[in-house]
């Protein structure tokens, strides 16, 4: 039996049982080890998981994963994020698709907070959501803001995808955090131009707020400016240090957590309540995240074994005869149409163990991929039939809004994400001026 036959075998036994609902890490962990007892017998099977296991155990930056997922919950459950939003409402609420773009300002704080689109998701969708529903605007237009902007929590850092990212493809954290910056900020800034240009057009799809509505005394206007800016005050507290080289990126995500957690002491709002239910998601999505790259490690260590890698290399350059660039498209448009019915995790832990070594050899540079694979992905989570965000959203959203709003409301905004990768692409030092500036320092 070839080992080309048995690298395929492999990817087509693990989807299967993707398809049967297993649970991520189980399939992809299962594949591995049966295919290392099968190759190399009980003593390189075994070995396989006992060293990806103590790999993990030994990668040092996995610390900033528990931490910024504290973080970020500490700021959610405590309601500060809350405040965020009653900031924008009162400082942005009088121009016209003002409450929209502010919006997508929330979401990129809770983006730096948390590290997970779903987590921007929830309190679009809970928060946001019904005051925009309930001054007028268009329906189609504020879900498609709510999805687009929560996506962008995979790539503003600090990633938890971008983390896993790095386990895998063996590259600095801190660096695909900074790639990450420019392009997410970019992201959010054409997200805010389409707004402005559609609701120049058309007035009605976002009204301005009524000056009674706005009509609130400058000192109430500060002490919300003052609530609202505190996450703000955390992230520069937290990432200041770490840009300057004056802590380690583990040492700020310490800061952070801690800043989070006295930020909500001082306000009265970190309750029992609020406490354990941090602990406990921090813990169950820490644990997730770690058997994932465990499984992923292990998965990776056979296909370098079989040299899958080098035989896929060889047909798509030589018997193939694609350039670099069309196979580079060619992956990109494989994401997307995994991302209609996986998400992130999945289908970076599947397909990593192939197209990361292969995009190094292509001659690309690995941190500059990780921000390609991640904007991929939040088109992939918008893309119907069945992307991630879209049901997530159906889910969350009040009756009135049906499964087709949904579905029409996101096209501008694949649209514009679109753009923003084939500007990544065309200009990779969108994405590597940061990195290389602060560790080049």
């Amino acid at each position: 039996m070839s080992y080309e036959f048995i690298a395929i075998f492999m990817f087509a036994t693990m989807m299967a049982m993707l398809l049967t609902g297993q649970r991520v890490f189980g399939a992809i962990g299962f594949v591995a080890v049966i295919a290392a007892l099968a190759l190399w017998g009980d003593r390189g099977g075994y070995d396989l998981a006992f060293s990806s296991a103590i790999k993990l155990m030994k990668w040092y930056p996995l610390l900033t994963l528990p931490m910024f997922i504290f973080m970020g919950y500490v700021l959610s459950e405590s309601k500060i994020a809350d405040d965020l939003y009653k900031m924008f409402h009162v400082w942005m609420g009088g121009l016209r698709g003002g409450l929209a773009i502010g919006t997508i300002g929330l979401m990129v704080l809770i983006s730096a907070m948390n590290g997970l689109s779903v987590a921007g998701m929830a309190i679009g969708a809970t928060i946001a959501l019904p005051e925009l529903l309930k001054r007028n605007y268009d329906k189609k237009m504020v879900t498609g803001v709510i999805q687009a902007g929560s996506s962008l929590g995979i790539l503003v850092p600090p990633s938890v995808v971008l983390v896993l990212y790095a386990m895998i493809a063996r590259q600095p954290v801190g660096q695909l955090w900074l790639a990450g910056v420019i392009p997410g900020l970019m992201m959010a800034g054409l997200f805010i131009l389409y707004i402005v240009i559609r609701c120049r057009i058309s007035p009605e799809l976002g009204p301005a707020l009524s000056p009674e509505e706005r009509d609130m005394p400058m000192r109430e206007k500060l002490r919300l400016l003052r609530a609202g800016l505190l996450p703000v005050g955390i992230f520069a507290v937290m990432m200041v240090p770490f840009v300057n080289g004056w802590t380690s990126l583990v040492e700020s995500s310490a800061i952070g957590a801690i800043a989070a957690f006295l930020a909500a002491v001082a306000k009265g709002r970190m309750t029992r309540q609020v406490f354990e239910v941090t602990i406990r998601q921090t813990l169950g999505i820490t644990c997730m995240f770690m058997w994932i790259i465990l499984a992923a490690l292990a998965f990776g260590a056979v296909f370098d074994g079989l040299g899958a890698v080098k035989a896929i290399e060889t047909l798509f350059t030589e018997k193939l005869g694609l350039s670099p660039w069309m196979i580079l498209i060619l992956m990109q448009l494989s994401f997307i149409l995994m991302g209609t019915f996986l998400d992130d995790t999945a289908m970076l832990v599947i397909v990593a163990p192939l197209y990361v070594p292969l995009v190094g050899a292509l001659g690309f540079d690995l941190v500059w991929y990780g921000v390609l694979y991640t904007i991929t992905c939040q088109i992939a989570y918008m893309t119907p039939p069945f992307g991630y965000n879209l049901f997530l959203m159906k889910a969350m959203a009040p009756p009135e809004i049906t499964l087709r709003d949904i579905y029409g409301s996101i096209v501008p905004f694949v649209l514009v994400m679109v753009g923003a990768l084939a500007l990544v692409m065309i200009f990779p030092q969108i994405a590597l001026w940061l990195p290389d500036y602060v560790y080049g320092k």
